[in-house]
């Protein structure tokens, strides 16, 4: 193996050996860049004072600065490249999706109307208007009623006609 291989092996590198004199002069460079970050710190946090007594004096809220903040992000993704090919594309899908949509209520139309010209439908039909005018009173302004409150005859007689009697090819509905 090589030396490389050794020394990343192995702990960290040992520092340089290094003179008491030098070793003097970074302790003092040390303490003037502690010192230095510390002056830093405290002139940071008096103009981060001072930024918040302006803004509380203009009436500038968290709330304003959040509200502010939202604003300009949407209009800087709203004027964005993604944004504008994401909304061309989702349009021309809206569009497509439109005309889908409308060629379908197209043929379930076609097809109810199909439905209500069958033989079948018209038959149907045809025994509910049948129903319709024997239930309906003609001569008089008030349905006829029976002193025990039971259904008519006549109505028992028209609905077992329009249901006719089950047979085994049509199961009875």
């Amino acid at each position: 193996m090589g030396e490389d291989a050794v020394t990343s092996v192995g702990g960290p590198p040992l520092p340089p050996v290094i003179t008491e004199e030098e070793r003097q002069e970074l302790q003092e460079e040390l303490m003037k860049v502690e010192d230095e970050i510390q002056t830093l710190s405290q002139v940071l946090a008096a103009k981060e004072k001072h930024l918040a007594d302006i803004k509380r004096k203009l009436g500038i809220t968290p709330l304003n600065e959040l509200k502010q903040n939202i604003t300009k992000t949407w209009q800087e993704v709203t004027t964005s490249t993604a944004y504008r090919r994401t909304s061309e594309t989702l349009s021309q899908a809206s569009l497509k999706a439109t005309a889908a949509f409308s060629n379908m209520g197209s043929a379930i139309s076609k097809k109810l109307e199909d439905v209500r010209n069958a033989p079948t439908f018209k038959s149907f039909e045809e025994k509910v208007e049948t129903l319709k005018t024997k239930i309906t009173p003609t001569g008089s302004t008030s349905a006829p009623s029976n002193q025990d409150n039971s259904v008519p005859e006549t109505t028992n007689s028209l609905i077992s006609q329009l249901e006719g009697p089950p047979t085994q090819d049509a199961p009875m509905q």
